[in-house]
């Protein structure tokens, strides 16, 4: 936060009541917040998923400074898709066993990191997100956007068989049983546990990792956010596959689909308060796995 900007307010809160103690937390920020003159309001009624993802935006007033969403990763990253193009600082608490993209992960940080909050003591970060649509006998079926990855995988048991090409020029044709095109931030997603690298998270990078190839040379393809990538789905029509936009939404592929992913003019905000760099960051995450 700059000298001389105005301190935030006004807080929504997103809580992901399947978590144990989420409710608990939301009530105390909720409270404290609210004696420190701040308004604080969250949606305590069951999410209506046949509309929205996780988080129903349209709930969200307007004068919202940050969002505060307690959860994991996961809750994080729907949250960041539901409220695309909003752009509001997402601050994440950590209410289950690992987390990246959270802040914060015991109960007892929870008002030391309010009190950072109304005293300007954080940083903004600006997480790039890819857009993908698939092209299905020349017309876009499905479009979507991804703050971690969107994901070519199999649901049967035949592996997958597609090109990939970089700006309209053919790079390679690939038999795996699917790939990973990944954001700095879903590096440590299942790009990493698919044996792909960690970039940092501020980067404007596009990682390819294919998963299980059936090659000894294939690798992981690192590519500025620029470039525009395109995968031909050309295994035959017994294979079951699909792609997926963070794990969430999921379209069913058929041959000859095409897909197509570049960067999204779209970001996330995150607010970040710890000072620990990056790779201090990953190594002490590491530690727990």
């Amino acid at each position: 936060m700059m000298p001389g900007e105005r301190r935030m307010k006004h807080f929504y809160l997103i809580v992901n009541k399947e978590k144990e103690n989420a409710e608990k937390g939301a009530e105390m920020i909720a409270e404290y917040l609210s004696r420190q003159g701040c308004e604080c309001l969250w949606d305590q009624e069951p999410p209506d998923t046949s509309e929205y993802r996780y988080t129903d935006g349209r709930k969200v007033p307007q004068e919202t400074e940050c969002v505060i969403v307690l959860g994991g990763d996961g809750t994080l990253i729907q949250a960041s898709r539901d409220l695309a193009g909003r752009n509001l600082p997402l601050f994440g608490v950590n209410m289950g066993h690992l987390g990246y993209l959270t802040q914060i992960c015991c109960e007892r940080d929870i008002l030391t990191a309010m009190d950072d909050l109304l005293a300007d003591r954080y940083r903004l970060e600006h997480r790039m997100m890819l857009q993908g649509r698939v092209i299905s006998d020349g017309r876009t079926v499905a479009e979507d956007i991804a703050l971690n990855d969107i994901i070519l995988g199999r649901m049967g048991l035949h592996t997958l068989k597609y090109d990939l090409y970089v700006n309209g020029e053919f790079f390679n044709e690939y038999t795996a049983d699917g790939m990973i095109m990944a954001t700095p931030t879903g590096s440590t997603a299942y790009n990493l546990s698919a044996g792909g690298p960690i970039a940092a998270p501020e980067s404007d990078l596009i990682i390819m990792t294919p998963i299980c190839p059936h090659t000894l040379n294939s690798r992981s393809i690192v590519l500025s956010s620029e470039n525009r990538i395109m995968l031909k789905v050309t295994g035959g029509e017994d294979r079951e596959q699909f792609l997926s936009f963070d794990g969430d939404t999921v379209v069913k592929l058929r041959r000859g689909d095409r897909i197509e992913v570049e960067r999204s003019e779209i970001t996330t905000t995150l607010v970040q308060l710890s000072q620990v760099s990056f790779l201090e960051n990953i190594r002490k995450k590491m530690k727990h796995i």
